[in-house]
Parts: C-alpha cells; structure tokens; sequence
C-alpha cells in the first residue's frame, strides 16, 4: 500500500529527518513496530478476541506475557518481543518458532557466492550494507544448502537424442590434504532438436584423461542420452575411441580453431598472416572435395616449408571433414568448439577471484551456481539460448 504525500511530509516533519541515514533509521523503527503489531494482531485472531475486549467468550486461553527475540533483518539486528498464551498454542505465522534470521540473507549470500564473491567478500559486504554478522564459515554453511541440487541436476534424466554435443575441460587448482592439486572441470553442452543449448553435465575431477571421459558418456547414457549425431572435440588422445565406445553411430567434428591453433604453432609468425588466410580456402570451401583439392594447393605452396603444419590436417582429415556434409548455417555452430568455450570463458569469469578451491566440492558449487546465472541470462543466438 503506497504512502500518500501528505502523510510523507508529516513524517518528515515529525522526524525530523535531514539525512538518507535518517531515513534508515526510521525505517529500521518502523519496520520493528510494524512486526510487533502484526504479531499482536496475530495472537488476537487465535484467541478470538483483542486485548482487554473478552467480553462475554467463554475460553480457558489466554494472553501470557512475551518472550524476547532478536532477528537480523535488511535493516540490521533489533529486538522483537514474541507474545504468548497460556496454552502455549499459539506461534506466530509471520516469525515461526526457531527463526530469527527474516532479511532473506540466505538468498544474498548463494547470489554473491553465485558472482564469484570469496566467503570472506561476502561477509564483509553482508556487513557493510546489512550490519549482519556473518562468518565464513558460516556462509560456507549456507552454500552447502545447494549441494543436494548440484546432485540432483547432475542426475536429471536427458532427452534421448542430441543433433550436437560440445565437450571440453576448464582446469582449477583444489587443496587436498594439504596440498593444492590441479582439477578438471569437465563440461559438456548439448544443442537440442528444438535449437536450444543445454548444459548437460559438468564434473570435477582429475586431470583431463579419455578414461574419465568414457566414464561420463556412459553417465550421459544411463541418464537416458542414447543418440548424438555430431561430437565436436578438441584433440585428446583416446577422446575418438571413448566415444566410439559408447555412441558407434555419432559422427566426430574436430574443432576447426584447435586445429588451426595447432598449426599455427610452426609457422613462423612473418608468415602467419598469409598463411592463415590462405587456409580459408580450405574450411570455407563448398564441399569436402573441394577443400581437400585446397588443402593440396595448401601442401604444394607451403608444405615443404611448413611440412607439420599441413600433416596435422592430413592425418586428422577424416575427423575435421564431417561439417563439410552441412549446409553453411549448422556448420557454424558445428566447426568449432566456440560454443563452448563462450561458456567457458563466463565461468571463468565467476571463478577469477579463486587461485585456489578448498575442495572439490566448492568448485562444483561455484560452477553450478554460474550455470543457473547463465542460464537465466541466455539468449538466443545459434537458434536458442541456454537452458539448464
């Protein structure tokens, strides 16, 4: 219910107020007298009457007193007192029993942890802007609240086909036992038949290896993941077999950029530019046949200066070439692995502020949390946005 004008100026008057602190203090008052009155109000529709208004009600309960309570609010800590009846029946819906936290803090503390905030950031801020008192350790306690969904979500059930799946790893260091360790982060985005990318999975553990990989290709099929038609990849040994291993059928796209990168590192930077623009030929061209023939003239015009550079191409032909099947719109979102490391490049933007994650566990929070961020900002760029 809004304030009318004349009711604002008589409590400026009143109150004398000259100040944005005294506005605060104010409404730190108000906001007190308001839940004490509400409480009040409450008791009396449990009794059935108001104070001092029994009457002729014929009941045994009664009021008894109040108890002391101290909250923490938006507006900082203050004192309430709790009325009482003499049944002890009565609690009041606004302030249940055992709550004394009603700012929403636990809301505040999982969103600035969700923005890459260190637990000693937040306490600091909760402090300056709340006059809560907030430890660490608490607000590490608070976050924990979100493990059973970070468990949850990483066991939801999949949509059976995927046309597209990106997978890729992000590295961390955790400390373990006293030692800081160095961890992959492994993600995996899948396109939908609708256009949507979806984060299917992202896990924690040890250094990228292809055995860990097939592990969760086989956790993406128990989920219910039983058909993708394109895997894009970088280059990591065993990556092609691990797949195989468990999608036969799915077709693998090398990343065009990787590849490129990869090439790139023995070219001499004097020749880099052309170099690069003449291998446009090659990923732009029509159809595979005609990018193989511009791979040839690639070989014949820089292949004995530059003989890595081309072989990479060569021996790796049949996993780049798969795009090439496509028309120019789906084989943009399938030549590189962009897609993903856009992602990638936002939760390392969330994650910055950490050198170092004290367990496993708080990096897969932090992640989680990015993901929900991410996902609520989506937007719709290679046909959708990202959804969860």
């Amino acid at each position: 219910m809004a304030v009318a004008k004349e009711q604002i100026r008589q409590i400026i008057s009143e109150n004398n107020i000259s100040s944005v602190a005294d506005v605060y203090s104010l409404l730190k008052e108000s906001f007190k007298d308001i839940l004490q009155e509400l409480m009040e109000a409450e008791l009396d529709a449990s009794l059935g009457y108001e104070k001092n208004q029994k009457g002729d009600l014929t009941t045994t309960n009664k009021r008894n007193g109040h108890s002391p309570k101290t909250l923490k609010s938006q507006y900082g800590e203050f004192q309430v007192d709790v009325p009482r009846d003499r049944n002890g029946e009565f609690g009041p819906r606004l302030i249940p029993k055992y709550q004394r936290d009603i700012s929403g803090i636990e809301e505040k503390v999982i969103s600035l942890y969700a923005r890459g905030m260190s637990t000693r950031d937040i306490h600091d801020q909760l402090q300056e802007l709340y006059g809560i008192e907030l430890s660490a350790e608490m607000v590490s306690k608070i976050t924990d609240k979100i493990l059973p969904q970070v468990k949850e979500w990483q066991s939801r059930p999949l949509s059976p086909i995927y046309p597209f799946v990106f997978m890729d790893c992000i590295h961390y260091k955790v400390r373990e036992d006293g030692r800081i360790l160095s961890r992959a982060a492994y993600v995996v985005l899948g396109v939908t038949t609708e256009g949507y990318k979806e984060i299917l999975s992202i896990t924690v553990g040890a250094n990228e290896t292809s055995k860990f990989w097939l592990g969760m290709l086989n956790d993406l099929k128990n989920r219910g993941l039983k058909d993708v038609l394109f895997f894009c990849v970088d280059g990591l040994s065993g990556f092609k077999e691990a797949i195989s291993a468990v999608y036969p059928q799915a077709q693998i796209q090398r990343c065009v950029i990787h590849m490129l990168r990869n090439s790139f590192k023995y070219v001499n930077y004097s020749d880099l530019k052309k170099f690069s623009s003449d291998f446009k030929a090659v990923y732009n061209a029509p159809n595979e046949t005609a990018a193989y023939a511009e791979l040839e003239g690639l070989k014949e015009k820089w292949g004995r200066k530059y003989p890595y550079a081309i072989r990479n191409w060569e021996n790796n032909w049949e996993d780049v070439s798969s795009f090439f099947q496509f028309s120019e719109e789906i084989r943009k979102i399938m030549y590189t692995t962009n897609i993903l490391e856009g992602l990638n490049r936002q939760y390392r933007k969330v994650t910055k502020t950490k050198s170092v994650f004290p367990s496993d566990q708080s990096l897969e929070k932090m992640l989680y949390l990015a993901s929900e961020n991410i996902t609520k900002n989506g937007r719709r760029d290679t046909g959708a946005g990202i959804r969860r």
